[in-house]
């Protein structure tokens, strides 16, 4: 049941993630500065993960192990978004949130020579088959669509990701999910207000309902998302969270292909596929799986 119920998080977290362009192409599009965007969704984002902290009567306290953790945690949380949106915009959307999905490989590798992690062979084998979908998905008819410092943005995010969640799972963090959700959050904010402040960037909203826009951007991609994915990985372990991460790109590519109308192809299509494969039969696969080191605490 515990394994169930970190699977669908891992679910809902990555589905509510893959669903970044429908907000920041908008966002984009009418030139708002990006920084002063995250800035909001962060910000607004630790509030809710707070506003949840205290109806549910917990305490803020953090000892210093903790607190180096958790503001770890916000930077690796900061630094993917701002190099996955550097590769939204060498690349596009769609091939940019595919290209995070190397996370995965990533996390893998660092579990394996890091902290000697097996590597099951249902494991690997889910692993060829949705990298193969993430080769097809950034192919066109006849090359990648990808630039080298797009490939470097997007490859630099999926690093920061993977270092998020080894931290979650191997930080032996014992606090709740939503506890280390607000904290990584709350950093990750600083770092988006200071960083808009050195530039000189006006905090001020062209209208009022902007916020509300923000709001529900920080609610869908940022809490629900981290709150997931934090879940996930304490209940089945970083491997198999990180190749569940598979979802985000299918959700990213159907987005920005339905929706912004972006190009569409046969490799496409498939690409999407495998990567649906690569999800169910890691989900098999890891029936058989010791428990993970950690559980959440209630």
């Amino acid at each position: 049941m515990e394994k169930t119920k970190g699977y669908l998080a891992a679910i809902i977290s990555n589905i509510s993630y893959g669903l970044i362009p429908l907000f920041i192409i908008p966002v984009k599009q009418a030139s708002f500065s990006m920084d002063v965007t995250l800035a909001y969704r962060f910000t607004i984002a630790a509030a809710l993960a707070l506003l949840i902290l205290l109806i549910k009567g917990e305490h803020l306290k953090l000892n210093l192990r903790e607190l180096f953790l958790l503001l770890s945690l916000g930077l690796d949380y900061a630094l993917s978004n701002e190099l996955l949106f550097l590769g939204y915009d060498l690349t596009s959307p769609a091939v940019a949130s595919t290209l995070l999905f190397i996370y995965p490989v990533l996390v893998a590798l660092i579990a394996f020579f890091v902290f000697k992690e097996k590597l099951k062979k249902g494991t690997l084998i889910a692993l060829c088959v949705s990298m193969f979908g993430v080769y097809l998905l950034t192919m066109g008819d006849s090359s990648f669509l990808i630039n080298f410092p797009g490939l470097l943005a997007a490859l630099g995010a999926a690093l920061f990701y993977a270092l998020f969640i080894l931290t979650v799972n191997r930080g032996n963090l014992q606090i709740t999910a939503w506890k280390i959700s607000f904290y990584s959050l709350f950093f990750a904010a600083i770092y988006y207000l200071v960083k808009s402040v050195i530039r000189g960037e006006s905090l001020l909203l062209p209208e009022a309902s902007t916020i509300l826009y923000f709001a529900l951007f920080a609610l869908i991609t940022t809490v629900i998302s981290n709150v997931g994915l934090i879940y996930a990985a304490k209940r089945i372990g970083a491997t198999p969270t990180a190749i569940m991460g598979a979802l985000e790109p299918v959700v990213a590519v159907v987005i920005s292909v339905y929706v912004f109308f972006e190009a569409t192809s046969w490799k496409l299509i498939l690409g999407m596929l495998l990567i649906i494969v690569g999800v169910l039969f890691n989900i098999l696969a890891d029936r058989k799986r010791l428990p993970p080191a950690q559980t959440v605490k209630k």
